[in-house]
């Protein structure tokens, strides 16, 4: 563990907010009095994805009551993971725990998180969920075909996985070299390597209604999390060509002989069915193409992931 100054928080605790107006204060309730009885110097930073309702308003609030609280606004969303982003390059605790900020990850669980890093010999604490699906059907089922698919092609272990978890000082000074655009959070922390443990929760009720993620989102996010850490797609189209070369040669060979002994050739049918195949292939090969040339695009312009239009005023300049 780092000598720590005096002043200086040791534990930090990055909350990502989007249009949570209605249980803001709960939240932060809840957090500080989980924290409080470890007696250690904490600190508390909020992220507000560009919310429209009254996010922000509430959180400037509780930064004036507590010194311990700062928030960072985003001038648009930029989504969960630029907001965990913006809160580790801001956090100076020599721990840094990240939770979402709807009391899914359970407070109460901070305190064996911060119990296994003071034993001293881990830098990253995961907190996985005892029971990973408890979404409907389809989503428990497209949650297990990604974890799956994303097993096989990375060969990273992230069923059960979340973004709740504590990361040592320097795993945090590591991650706020990274300067990739497209961020799958749980996947770098993975890819990072570092000693590591985890604890086990149960995911609570959700405070404030339903989850803000779309579809669309959701997909968007599987598809960074994969094409993020593997090349393994592109490869799968060069397989997919050689299956159709194999699959073709027979028949044309089959076709030159019935065409030199002139035979009359009946297969409109399967023609048609190796065109629409064929077709199909190439276009997937395609969209998989596009996929990684996409992430190259976003990556060569080198836009900064988030823009902050507000910040609160840090403890330190207020009386």
């Amino acid at each position: 563990m780092n000598v720590v100054n005096p002043g200086q928080p040791i534990l930090s605790v990055v909350l990502p907010f989007y249009n949570e107006a209605d249980h803001v204060g709960r939240v932060l309730t809840a957090i500080p009095a989980a924290i409080e009885p470890l007696q250690l110097p904490f600190e508390i930073i909020m992220v507000d994805d560009g919310s429209t309702d009254g996010t922000w308003s509430e959180l400037q609030t509780l930064c004036h009551r507590d010194a311990r609280l700062q928030a960072v606004r985003f001038s648009r969303n930029f989504g969960k993971e630029a907001a965990l982003s913006a809160g580790l390059a801001k956090a100076r605790g020599q721990a840094v725990i990240t939770m979402d900020g709807d009391l899914q990850h359970p407070p109460e669980v901070i305190a064996r998180l911060v119990a296994r890093w003071q034993r001293g010999d881990v830098d990253i604490v995961d907190a996985v969920k005892r029971h990973a699906n408890r979404g409907g059907p389809l989503k428990n089922l497209a949650a297990t075909l990604f974890y799956t698919l994303h097993r096989r092609l990375t060969g990273m272990e992230m069923n059960g996985s979340s973004d709740f978890k504590l990361l040592d000082r320097r795993v945090v000074s590591v991650l706020n070299t990274m300067g990739e655009r497209r961020l799958f959070f749980r996947g770098l922390c993975d890819w990072l390597g570092f000693r590591r443990d985890l604890v086990t929760f149960d995911v609570a009720d959700r405070v404030g209604g339903r989850s803000k993620w779309s579809l669309k989102q959701l997909l968007r996010l599987a598809l960074n999390g994969i094409t993020a850490f593997t090349s393994a797609p592109l490869h799968v189209t060069t397989g997919l060509g050689c299956l159709f070369l194999a699959f073709s040669a027979p028949l044309a060979v089959q076709t030159l002989y019935m065409k030199l002994t002139a035979q009359a050739v009946s297969g409109f049918t399967t023609v048609i069915l190796l065109l629409l195949m064929l077709g199909s292939a190439i276009l997937i090969s395609l969209g998989i193409i596009g996929i990684y040339i996409a992430q190259i695009f976003d990556e060569v312009k080198a836009r900064p992931r988030y823009l902050v239009s507000e910040q609160s005023e840090t403890g330190e300049g207020r009386s």
